[in-house]
């Protein structure tokens, strides 16, 4: 059993936007995978997630291709909550993704959101659901959360 809840934007600054509503939705602790193709605005929702959390101004998060994990500190609900953003898009092995300790960052005070987490199993087995974002046109979106019950 899961729950989806369907959003659509039409600008970066709406995807922004959405990410900013969909706090609401994301009670931590969380472990969410991010799927979409290169350019469909993951990291672009991040930005508004943070926001929504006031742990970062939008400007201030940027994609984590290089350093694989951005960590923020904000409010959720008025208790404190940590945000992790990775990108697995350069990692390529089991061993490669174990150095990172992915399993240290799951507290019960995180959400974790990961880049190209579908190419790992092991990420899959453990996540709490998906965010799926589809480009429908130029700028516009389809994002659709997925939580499992």
């Amino acid at each position: 059993m899961s729950a989806s809840f369907q959003f659509t934007t039409a600008s970066a600054e709406e995807t922004i936007a959405c990410g900013r509503e969909m706090i609401r939705l994301l009670a931590a602790p969380k472990f969410l995978v991010l799927r979409g193709d290169l350019g469909a605005g993951k990291t672009t929702l991040v930005k508004g997630i943070a926001e929504g959390l006031n742990a970062a101004d939008a400007e201030e998060v940027t994609s984590p291709t290089f350093t694989l994990i951005h960590e923020y500190e904000g409010l959720l609900d008025e208790k404190p909550v940590k945000l992790y953003h990775l990108d697995l898009y350069r990692i390529d092995s089991d061993r490669q993704l174990a150095t990172l300790g992915i399993d240290d960052l799951a507290g019960p005070e995180s959400l974790v959101l990961v880049e190209w987490g579908e190419k790992f199993a092991s990420i899959l087995d453990r996540s709490d659901g998906e965010i799926l974002i589809e480009a429908t046109g130029e700028d516009a979106r389809a994002i659709t959360l997925t939580l499992k019950a």
